[in-house]
C-alpha cells in the first residue's frame, strides 16, 4: 500500500489538475486532509510520478489505510464511503461559489459552458462514483422501435449486512426528509443515509414565480449527464399545468438537455413519489428518434402540431411555440385523467382513486418546443395484480419493476442478478442443456424463454452472449408494449383513434 503522505499529494495534485483548487490552496488543503485522517504532521513525500486520472485509485488506498487505523469501522462499502466522501469535501467550493461561477458561465459562454463545468466537477469530486458506473453492462438491442439502451446495473453496491444492523441503530429525526430534498448539500450521512457534503445544487426560477428548483446530477448515471431537478420543497409528485410550464422553462435554459417527469401515481410512477422532481440529461433516446405515424388536429390548439408517435407505448407528440404547448399539454392531461374506455381496459377511477395519467417529456427543437405525452393507467385486476399495463408475468424473469420515465425512453435499468444469470446462461445454451437450467434455482425462470431461444438458435462460445443480448432487447420491447395502453393492433389503434377524437 502507498505511504499516506504519498496519497495525500496524491489527492491535491489530482484537485489542483482537476481545477478543484488552485496552486495557492494546497498547504491548505493538505491540512484539511491531515485533520481528517487524524494525523498531527506532515511529511514531504517527493511524490512526482502520474497523477490517477481516477479519484477512486487514490481514495481506495487512503480508505485501507483509515480501516487499519480504526477511522473506519467496520470496513465496509457504505463507511468508506462516509470517510471517502468526507475527504473530498476538502475541494468542494461553497455552495454559493458553485452557483455563481454556473451563472457566470450560462451569461458569458452559454448553457453548454455552464452544464460542461458543473458535471466536470460532480464528476472530479466522486458525487458520481465514475468507477462504479463503469461497471454497469450497457448495450444496444437492435427492435423493430429502433435500438434501445439496455443497462444492467451494476453500480449500487448490495448492502453489507453490518451496515444494514448499522442502520436500524441511527434515530434519525428525519433530516433531510428524504434522499431528494435540497437538504442533502452538504449533509455528512450515516450508516442510513448516504453523505452528501460533495453535492452541489444549482437554483432554478423555471416559472419565475419565486419558487426555485434545483438542479444536480444523479449519483449513478444512467446516461450521458444525468440530471435531476427537484422541487425545494418536499411534496409529492403532482402533475399539473405548473409541471408542464416547468418543464419547457427548463429546456428555454438548458437547450441542449431534455427534461422528463415521472407519472404522479403507483406503478406507472417512479420510485420516489414523496417528492416533486424531474429528471433529464444530454442524449438522444430510441423514443425520441422514433417518427410520427399519424397526425391530428388540436381545434382548440391550431399552432400546435400534434401526433401519434410510433413507438410501443401510446405517445403523444406535440410541437410549437411554449405557451400553446402549455396550455395544449394541460388541455390533453384534463381530458386523458377522466377518460374511460371499458372495451379497452381503460377507467379513469375505480371508486375515487384515479388510475389514469402521463409521462412528459420536454424538448428543445430549434426554435420550437416540443413534448411527448406518455399516456399511462395504473389499473390492477386479480388476473394483472401488479398492473394491467404493466410487464406480464412471461417477462418478469428479465424485467417486473415499475416502468418509469428512463424505461419509458427506451433505456432498460435491469437488476444487477442478470449479470451473473446470462453469463451462467449462456454456458448452458452452449451445451444445449435445458435441463440445467431447469433445475438451477437461479436459473430456473428463463427456462421457458431458454427453449423458445434453442428453438431459434444454434449456441457457439462466439455468439451465445451477442445472441442472449440481442434477446434481452426483444424482450424489453415486450415489456414496453405491455405497458402502453393501447396496443399496437387494428383495435388498439381504434380504441386510440377514440380518444382522440375526444380532443
Amino acid at each position: 500500500m502507498a505511504d499516506i503522505y504519498t496519497l495525500i499529494d496524491q489527492l491535491t495534485a489530482y484537485a489542483v489538475k482537476n481545477e478543484l483548487i488552485n496552486e495557492e490552496d494546497v498547504i491548505w488543503a493538505r491540512n484539511e486532509l491531515l485533520a481528517v485522517l487524524g494525523l498531527n504532521d506532515y511529511q514531504p513525500s517527493g511524490f512526482k510520478g502520474k497523477i490517477p486520472s481516477r479519484v477512486a485509485d487514490i481514495l481506495n488506498p487512503m480508505c485501507d489505510w483509515a480501516a487499519k487505523q480504526g477511522l473506519i469501522s467496520p470496513d465496509t462499502v457504505t463507511q468508506r464511503d462516509l470517510f471517502d466522501t468526507k475527504l473530498m469535501n476538502v475541494f468542494a467550493a461553497r455552495p454559493s461559489e458553485t452557483v455563481a461561477d454556473f451563472w457566470v458561465l450560462h451569461k458569458t459562454c452559454g448553457p453548454e459552458a455552464a452544464t460542461d463545468k458543473f458535471y466536470h466537477d460532480a464528476r472530479a469530486l466522486n458525487y458520481i462514483r465514475t468507477d462504479r458506473v463503469a461497471k454497469n453492462r450497457v448495450w444496444k438491442a437492435s427492435t423493430p422501435y429502433g435500438n434501445l439502451d439496455i443497462t444492467i446495473n451494476m453500480s449500487k453496491p448490495e448492502k453489507d449486512p453490518k451496515d444494514i444492523a448499522a442502520a436500524l441503530q441511527v434515530k434519525s429525526a428525519g433530516y433531510p426528509a428524504c434522499l431528494l430534498c435540497k437538504e442533502n448539500e452538504g449533509y455528512a450521512g450515516h450508516a442510513a443515509h448516504p453523505a452528501r457534503q460533495n453535492l452541489r445544487l444549482i437554483p432554478l426560477d423555471l416559472i419565475k414565480d419565486g419558487r426555485p428548483w434545483y438542479l444536480q446530477y444523479s449519483p449513478y448515471v444512467y446516461y450521458n449527464e444525468h440530471c435531476i431537478c427537484l422541487s425545494g420543497k418536499h411534496e409529492p409528485m403532482k402533475l399539473s399545468k405548473k409541471s408542464f410550464a416547468r418543464l419547457l422553462g427548463f429546456v428555454e435554459l438548458l437547450p441542449h438537455y431534455f427534461i422528463g417527469s415521472n407519472a404522479d401515481l403507483p406503478i406507472v410512477g417512479g420510485s420516489i413519489l414523496t417528492h416533486d422532481h424531474f429528471q433529464g440529461g444530454r442524449y438522444v433516446f430510441a423514443m425520441e428518434k422514433a417518427p410520427v405515424e399519424q397526425t391530428f388536429r388540436l381545434k382548440k390548439f391550431p399552432k400546435v402540431k400534434a401526433g401519434v408517435v410510433r413507438w410501443p407505448m401510446s405517445v403523444i407528440r406535440l410541437t410549437g411555440g411554449k405557451q400553446d404547448l402549455i396550455d395544449a399539454s394541460d388541455y390533453i392531461l384534463k381530458k386523458w385523467r377522466s377518460y374511460s374506455d371499458p372495451a379497452a381496459d381503460i377507467l379513469a377511477f375505480t371508486g375515487s382513486t384515479p388510475h389514469n395519467t402521463v409521462t412528459p417529456i420536454a424538448r428543445r427543437k430549434g426554435k420550437d418546443f416540443e413534448i411527448d405525452l406518455v399516456l399511462r393507467n395504473n389499473r390492477t385486476t386479480k388476473e394483472f395484480p401488479l398492473g394491467i399495463f404493466h410487464p406480464h408475468e412471461e417477462v418478469h424473469h428479465i424485467k417486473k419493476e415499475n416502468i418509469g420515465l428512463i424505461e419509458v425512453m427506451g433505456l432498460a435499468v435491469l437488476p444487477a442478478r442478470l449479470a451473473a444469470e446470462l453469463d451462467e446462461l449462456g454456458k448452458l445454451l452452449i451445451k444445449a442443456d435445458l435441463r440445467s437450467v431447469q433445475k438451477n434455482p437461479a436459473l430456473a425462470k428463463h427456462a421457458p424463454w431458454a427453449q423458445q431461444l434453442l428453438n431459434k438458435y444454434k449456441f457457439t462460445p462466439g455468439n451465445a452472449q451477442k445472441i442472449l443480448q440481442k434477446e434481452v432487447g426483444a424482450v424489453f420491447a415486450r415489456v414496453l408494449e405491455y405497458a402502453g395502453v393501447y396496443k399496437r393492433t387494428p383495435q388498439g389503434r381504434e380504441a386510440f383513434g377514440r380518444f382522440l377524437q375526444k380532443l
